[in-house]
Order: structure tokens, then sequence, then C-alpha cells
């Protein structure tokens, strides 16, 4: 293979060419995310019933639904939250269902709830599944007009959502924080009991009226014609005109008896404010495999043409534009790749001399751009991920370069010809080269073939380590020895690029005579070693522990839990307060709220909050990332001080997957006072650890219900059924949908309720009128209600894996450098010494659960990679003693790791973790390099302990080289928040294990060999 290479130098020109021009226009044409792309395997299933306590919904509703949900293959995981009237239920399906499958999953969950609707309790409303959770609306945008309503906003924003739709790569707007209309025919009490009007002969009258009705067709002279009476409202006032008297009472009309307005409801779901005003959410996500950037920018222009339509007053805020987060982060990171190129090519041209430097730079390029078409074939797009395995790739990817290149220079020195050098160095080293690369992808396995979804969002990584490895050996073997051609004569002078012993160097005789006394002592030399890695390891309580660190992004979130029952409004108000307040520190520069539940999904890593009345949340920017952990510690100083009755969580943009909360204890059991009181302790045992913050609970508090007594003997006697009591109360309290109101292509509800003035008034309940169909007039309620009091009860009952499960949520205390997994070291012990009733248990949740099943499933896959490894080592020598010898380093990086982390005070995260697997498959191939010399060595040389001493001298450079420019290389991540502990384990652990495998490597095949020191 060398020879043709060398022989046929237009194939060798042409395969550059294609993999230089094939290389630039793949990069151009590759997609641009933040984050890979990733499946999220959620369906909620919602089911109402409307009047029902949590306990009944529970009972009635969610038991069935579960029993039918748990026939499923492939379920992970079933958890539900009951509430007043409402049944949702999440379906988590198992990681190994792939993107594909999901609509077949989803369509049997369908076919399951709709085979148990029949066993659902009277007055329930259909189940709807809703899997639509994938889209992440990487364009957040707010719409805010001081002087207009709310419909002209959604008016505008209908326009927008229809124009951005019809933008090339954009796949979905969609339009959140709008508040329904509604036409609402406010009753008077006393007009309506002096009428005796009842509320279903209103309501039937309402109804009717306005129904689309068929009234058939006439057919005269060969037509048919179709006949359409008049009668529908044709505006609002046109209500208050409609006849409600009965026969013989006289002409009475709607107006007579009510006032009728149209108005935005007073129970909104969701509510957006932007710079303190009502807005809406106006997200746009983008197709699959797109550049963002691109579609950004056509978005962009779009909207600056749409501008000229936009009312004047009206204002288009961006909230989080991902196509400028992307273009920054891969601008960045290219700037970190050539600053990593650079370092490597200045290594080397320092070190290997200027052509050697350059040749290898040359083919460091190449491999590079053939990586990225790789990556356009596999269907990789430049993200975070893909972009920092490239930088992680660097050093290694010279490594099988630099040792041909290092052979091919000792072989002209000696006197051979470049062919002859090349087919030496090449025959000599390439299965070992193979051996070793493969081993190194194989230390990156795990990652890829991890079936969790950590696996999936970091999967990248492998692949693109897997394509730019395997070229690197490659080109190493082709163009490597074509491109040394080239550059150099056939005979390197004196004093230019080598000499006739390369080895005479100060450097050299230095190493040689280290490496003579560390084999002569060799056993003290084991000892000290040993006694190293002890040092280290028992540093490594001081490590802390941590899943994902924090973005850089200069944004976080405020989320705030006001009490269990507070009403949306009441929410606003409150969130409105601590928005000002939040508007007018230093350095923010936009504030956007949501209330009753979290913001469009933004981000990959922004999980949304379920939907509360209770809850908002405070998305805050700041002008730079230290702003903001000062303005985060100043929001938590405002709650804590300014609002007292509030439950918050503050908290930084994540990079990684992310938990309900960092900690969380969940107790399972089944009654809900035991589970409180276990609760309570656990909370209890939080709240005295000073180092938690945002203790919380998933209940919540428990709420007033309001319990009229009904005298049933009483109503029998009056003729009043216990749901005409119902009908009444509603109408004194939210009222009651009776038809819509048609108005072009808006369906809008007609609701019927009481006077403003009369309406919610508790102290008056009795007099509330009740209808008796037997009597056919008005009762007061006081006929058929006795005692009026109130109990405490549980707003939300929340279930998981069919048992019900309270969870205690607590966050380590935010900029205070604990981690959540220190937090958890000193509560766990407490927490699990309380005793618990039989049948119930405690489990942790949080950060603990999600970083131990990605470690899990990244773990499980290691024995076997690591079996791999060992085996091809093997293979590789056939002999047990040398494989055994390479893997006696492996143990020995735990020093650089741990005392890396140590010395600069960082977490060992999840990519930490990575990097350490990673680390294994370096060490190794710089293993396998030495150890393949040494056979050299000792098959050209009788003295075998010379042979050891001569093989080590020879590979001082390209090890040490390898290992340089993978370090080096690594540099640029240090500043980045995602792979700064990668970066730290790789630099320090390569570092450390490169010195010891050059030293400690040669004694221990002594050692094992029976290689006596001279």
């Amino acid at each position: 293979m060398v020879d043709y290479f060398l022989r046929q130098k237009v194939i060798s020109w042409m395969i550059t060419l294609l993999l230089a021009v094939g290389g630039v226009v793949s990069f151009f044409g590759l997609g641009q995310l933040e984050f890979p792309e990733f499946t999220i395997r959620n369906a909620i299933i919602s089911t109402q019933y409307p009047g029902a306590t949590p306990e009944q919904v529970e009972e009635e509703v969610t038991l069935r639904l579960e029993k039918a949900i748990q026939q499923m293959p492939d379920l992970k995981r079933v958890s539900s939250v009951n509430a007043d009237g409402l049944s949702q239920i999440t379906v988590e399906l198992e990681n190994t269902v792939r993107e594909h499958e999901l609509a077949q999953y989803w369509d049997l969950l369908r076919r399951k709830i709709s085979d148990v609707q029949a066993e659902l309790p009277p007055g329930a409303g259909t189940s709807i599944v809703n899997d639509d959770f994938g889209d992440v609306f990487g364009l957040l945008l707010t719409l805010t007009g001081e002087d207009y309503s709310q419909q002209d906003l959604e008016d505008h924003a209908d326009l927008l959502q229809r124009e951005l739709r019809l933008v090339d790569g954009v796949k979905k707007v969609a339009i959140a924080g709008t508040v329904q209309d509604q036409v609402v025919v406010s009753l008077d009490r006393d007009r309506m009991r002096a009428l005796g009007i009842s509320p279903q002969q209103l309501s039937d009258l309402l109804n009717a009226q306005n129904v689309v009705g068929d009234a058939g067709h006439i057919k005269l002279d060969g037509l048919s014609l179709s006949v359409q009476p008049t009668g529908e409202f044709d505006s609002v006032e046109s209500l208050e005109r409609l006849v409600v008297g009965r026969p013989g009472d006289g002409l009475i009309r709607l107006g007579d008896i009510a006032e009728v307005t149209r108005q935005t409801t007073d129970t909104p779901q969701l509510l957006y404010h932007a710079g303190g005003q009502s807005a809406l959410s106006i997200g746009i996500s983008f197709g699959s495999g797109v550049n963002v950037v691109e579609v950004g920018e056509r978005v962009e222009k779009r909207l600056s043409e749409l501008e000229q339509r936009m009312p004047l007053g009206m204002e288009l805020a961006t909230v989080y534009h991902q196509p400028e987060v992307v273009e920054d982060a891969v601008n960045g990171f290219l700037i970190n790749l050539a600053e990593a190129v650079g370092i490597v090519i200045l290594v080397l041209l320092l070190f290997m001399g200027v052509r050697s430097g350059l040749l290898m730079g040359l083919i460091l390029l190449l491999t590079i751009l053939g990586t990225f078409i790789m990556m356009s074939i596999h269907g990789i797009q430049l993200q975070k991920i893909s972009l920092g395995a490239l930088i992680i790739a660097l050093g290694m990817l010279v490594d099988n370069a630099i040792v041909v290149t290092e052979g091919m220079m000792i072989g002209l020195a000696r006197g051979k010809t470049k062919r002859q050098a090349a087919l030496e160095v090449v025959g000599q080293n390439r299965l070992p080269l193979l051996g070793a690369t493969v081993i190194a992808i194989t230390a990156f396995a795990p990652i890829g073939l991890s079936p969790d979804a950590t696996g999936e969002f970091v999967g990248s990584l492998f692949w693109v380590l897997c394509y730019s490895l395997f070229l690197s050996w490659i080109t190493a073997l082709t163009l490597t020895p074509f491109f040394f051609d080239l550059f150099f004569k056939e005979r390197i002078e004196a004093g230019e690029e080598g000499d006739s012993d390369p080895y005479r160097g100060l450097l050299f005789r230095v190493f040689r005579r280290l490496l003579v006394v560390g084999i002569r002592f060799r056993y003290l030399t084991l000892v000290l070693a040993v006694a190293l890695l002890a040092g280290a390891l028992s540093l490594s309580g001081q490590v802390k522990n941590a899943f994902f660190p924090d973005a850089t992004t200069p944004l976080f979130f405020a989320d705030v839990w006001l009490p269990e029952g507070t009403d949306v409004l009441e929410t606003e108000r409150t969130i409105a307060r601590l928005e000002t307040q939040v508007l007018e520190m230093q350095d923010v520069t936009r504030v956007t709220s949501v209330i009753g539940g979290g913001a469009q999904r933004f981000t990959l890593t922004y999980a949304p909050e379920d939907r509360y009345a209770s809850f908002g949340q405070l998305i805050v920017e700041t002008e730079d990332r230290a702003s903001r952990e000062a303005r985060m510690k100043e929001v938590i100083e405002t709650l804590r001080e300014d609002f007292p009755r509030v439950q918050y969580k503050v908290q930084a943009l994540q990079v990684g997957p992310s938990a309900k909360a960092s900690i969380e204890a969940r107790i399972y059991g089944d009654d809900p006072e035991t589970l409180h009181r276990l609760g309570a302790k656990v909370r209890g045992i939080f709240q005295d650890e000073p180092m938690t913050d945002s203790i919380r609970l998933s209940w919540s508090n428990r709420e007033s219900v309001i319990v009229p007594e009904f005298l049933e003997q009483q109503a029998r006697r009056v003729g009043v059924t216990r749901d005409a009591l119902h009908q009444a109360l509603r109408l004194n309290n939210d009222g009651e949908q009776v038809g819509v109101y048609r108005e072009g292509s808006e369906l809008i509800p007609i609701v019927m309720r009481s006077r403003e003035d009369q309406r919610h008034d508790i102290d008056n309940l009795s007099a509330v009128n009740v209808w008796s169909e037997e009597q056919g007039r008005y009762l007061s309620a006081g006929n058929v209600l006795g005692e009026l009091h109130t109990e405490l009860r549980d707003p939300l009952i929340k279930r998981r894996d069919r048992r019900r499960m309270l969870a205690v949520y607590a966050e380590p205390m935010p900029l205070s450098g604990e981690t959540a997994a220190s937090v958890l070291a000193r509560l766990r012990p407490q927490v699990e010494a309380i005793e618990l009733p039989p049948g119930y248990a405690i489990e942790w949740g949080g950060e603990y659960e999600t970083a131990s099943d990605a470690q899990k499933a990244l773990l499980s896959s290691l024995p076997m990679g690591l079996l791999g490894m060992f085996i091809i080592t093997v293979l590789l020598f056939g002999r047990l003693r040398q494989a055994l010898a390479i893997w006696s380093i492996v143990p020995l990086m735990l020093i650089g790791i741990i005392g890396g982390l140590a010395l600069l005070g960082a977490p060992f995260t999840f990519m930490a973790l990575l990097g350490t697997l990673s680390l294994i498959g370096m060490v190794l191939k710089n293993a396998i390099v030495l150890m393949e010399e040494i056979n050299v060595q000792r098959g050209q040389q009788d003295n075998a302990h010379d042979a050891v001493i001569q093989a080590a001298v020879s590979r001082v450079r390209p090890v040490t080289m390898a290992a340089v420019t993978t370090m080096l290389g690594m540099l640029p991540l240090f500043t980045d928040a995602f792979f700064a502990s990668m970066a730290v384990v790789i630099v320090f652990g390569l570092g450390v294990a490169t010195l010891l495998t050059l030293v400690i490597l040669p004694v221990v095949y002594c050692t094992l060999m029976r290689i006596r020191a001279d």
C-alpha cells in the first residue's frame, strides 16, 4: 500500500484534493445546532372530571388509565398528578425506543386509552393524548403593545405565525399566552326569581338559537334551493334581544334579566409578561438537520419585511435567539479549533523541525477535512458535542503520523532511502498502530453505545472520534509517506533534521540514566508509583461530584410557587411586583415572566414546569456571566425579604439534562397522613442543612375547601336535586358555558353567571337561587343547606409507577460552590435513618438518579469494551505478560486525574467521566507504541536490558509529542463550561500517565519478563 501511494502520485494527489475540497464543501453544508438533536419519549394523557376531588380523580379515572397503560411494552415510567377535576398522566418510554418507532408506540397508547373510555365515570371527559414534546423553539419572541387589547396582540401574532411558517427551514410557529375571549351573560338574581325563568331554560335557548342547523332544500323549477333561516346572533348586542319568556308571560328579553358583555376570561391558563407589560410568546422551531444560522437569517429578513405591517406601538422582543447562540458557539469553537491546530503544529515545528511540523500539520488538516465528509454522510451536525470531539481528537490525530514520520527520519539518518524507510516503518508499525487506534476508539465506545438519554445526547462524540481516528491511521500509512517524499531530500544532512545518532541530545541522555536507575531499583520504583497512586486516592474526597455544570449564557431563572389554591390573577400580581424590582437591578437587560406554567421549550436542556395557577417563572437576562451571578444573589435576597409566603428556586441555565430538582427524596406509601408526616421529617432534615435552599413538597401545602352541608331530606321535600344545587352554586361563582357565539372563524364561548356584585358572596350563600323542577320556581339555597364549614385537603395527589409518592425537593445553595452530590452526601445518612412503617419506602431522585442512570448506562457496555481492548492488546503481541505490562499503566493515570481536579477545584462531572474513559484509550495507545518498539529492539539486539533501554529512549519523542499535542490541543476547552472538567482530566491524566508510561512500563516489563539490570 505504501509503495503504491509513493509510485502513483496522481492517485495520491487526487485523494488529497478529494479530502480537501470535499471537506470544505461538506463543512459548509453541515447543519448547525446548539445541542445535538434529542428524542423526547414522553406523552401526557389529560382527562377532565369536573367537580371531582383529587382523590376521586385518582380512584375513578387515573387508576383505570394507569392499569391500561401498564400493558404497553418498553414502558419506563408512569407518573400522574391528580388535581381538582383533572387527571394528568405522564408516560415515559425506555431509552432504547428510537425516534422512528415513537409514532407506533403512541398509536398503541391511544388505542389503550380509547379502550378504557367506557369504564370512566359519568361526567368524565374524553382522555386526550399529547405526544408533541419534541419541539425546541430556538427562536423565542414576545409581542407587547401598551395601548393594545389582548385581541389586537393575538391578531398580529396570527399574522406573524402565518407568514413565518412559510419561511424555508421553519418547522412550527406556536403562540402561547393567549387569553380566551368570552361572552358573559350576567344574570340578575332577583329578576330571575321574580320572572321564574330557570337556568336550564336559558341554557337551552342560548344553545339552540345559535346552532348551525340544516333546514333542507326546496326543489323549484328543476333547481334545488338551500333554505337558510335567519336568527343567528350577529353581534353581542343581539343576544340581549333574545326572547326568553315562556308563552303567556309576555315579551321578556334576555336584556331584561341580564347584562351581556364581551370580555376576557378571569381564569386564564397561561400568561406572559415582557418588560412589565402583558405579552404573547411566539416560538419558532426549526426543521431537522437544517443550518439554524441560515434559517435564522431568513426569519430575521422576513420579520424586517413584516415590520411595516406592525401597528405603531407594538414591539417584538427576542427572549432567546438560538441562531445567534449557535453562530457564536460555532465561531468560538472554530476559533478554539484553529488555536488547537496552531498549537499542535507549533509544538511539532519546535520539537520535530520545520519540515516535519509542516508535514504533520498538513496531514492533520486533511484528516479533519475528511472527518467533515464522514460527518456529512452520517448526518452529524456542527454542534457543541461534535465540535468538542474534534478538539479532543486533535492531539490523537497526529499520533500515527508522528510515529511514521519519526521512523522515516531515523531511517534516513541511518542511510536508508526514503522508500526503504517508508516500507520499513509502515511494515513494522501498521498493525500495532491499527490496534492502538482501535483501542482508542473502543475506549469511546461506551459513549456511543450507551442506550441512556445522556448517551444519546453525547453520542456524536464517539462517532466523530471514530471517523477521525480511523482516517488518521489511513492517512498516516498512505499520505504521510507520500508527502514525506516531497518534503524531504533523499539523505538528511548532518545538523539539518537528524544525526547518525539521533539520541545523543541532553534530554535523551538524562532520560536514559533515569531509566537505568529505575530498572536497577525496580521494586523501589514500583513502590513509589503505588505510593503516588495511594496519595492521589486519598485526595479523592476533596473532589466534588456534579452531573453537568451551569451554562455560560448570561441568563437565569427565578421559579416562584405561591401557596396552592392561589388564583392565577393573584399569582400574576405577585410576579409583576417581583418583575418590577428585578427590572430595576443593575445589568439586567431583559425580564420575561410566565404565570401559570413554564415557558415554551427554547433550548434542549430547559424543562418547562407543569401547569399550576400558583406558579410563576422569571427569565432574567443580564450583561455577562459575572453580573448573572450577582443578580442571582440579589434576587434570592429579594425573595427572602419581600416575598416570605412564596417558595422559590433560582438557577442558571444548564448545559446538560436536568432533573425536576437537584436533590429529591421520594417517599412511597398509601396513606396521605403518613406520607405528610414522613415528608415533614425529611423536610426538617433538609432545613437543618445550611447549604440547602428552595425546599418544597411535590404535593404542596394543604388548601382550604368550603364544604356546605346538603340537607337531603329537606331537598327531597321541596323538590331540589343535588345537581340543581351544584348548578346554582356554579352560576354564583365561575359560571357555566351554555353555547358559542360565532364571529368569523372564531367560536367564542357564552358563559352564564351571576352579576358581578352578586358573585363569590360567601356570606349570603343561603340567598342563592336554586331551581326546583317539581315546583317550577326558585327557592333560596338556605332551604337545602345546613352548616357551612371548611376542610383542609391535598390539592394534588401524585403517583409514580402506580403508587402514591410524595417528594421533598431541595437545591444546593446557589453560588456557594456546593454541588448536589456534596450536599446529598451529608443529608442521605440522616434521611435513611428515619424509621419507616411497613409498606413505605424512600428513594433518591434528582441529580443523583439522573447521574446514576447515565453512568449505569454508560458503564453497562464498559466491561465488554475493556475486555475487547485487552483482547486486542493480547492479539497484538501474543503474550499475556506484555499485555499485563501495558495495562499496568492504566490505574496510574488516576494520579494525574485526581491531582488535576483537586488542584484546580474542578468537579468530577459526567463529561469528566467520559474523559476518563477516553484517557484509557490514549494511555494504551502510547503504551502499545512503546511495547512494539521494545519487541523490535529485542529482535535486533542480544542484550535484553539494552534493548528495553534503547526502545524507551527511541520512543521518547513520538510518545511525548503525541501526549503534548493532545494536552495543549485541549487548552482552549478550559474556558468552556461544558468541556472544562473533561479537559482537566485529559491534560493532567495524560501528562502524568505519559511520564509513567516511559518509565514504569519498561520497569514492569523487565520485572515480568525477569530481565536483569546490567
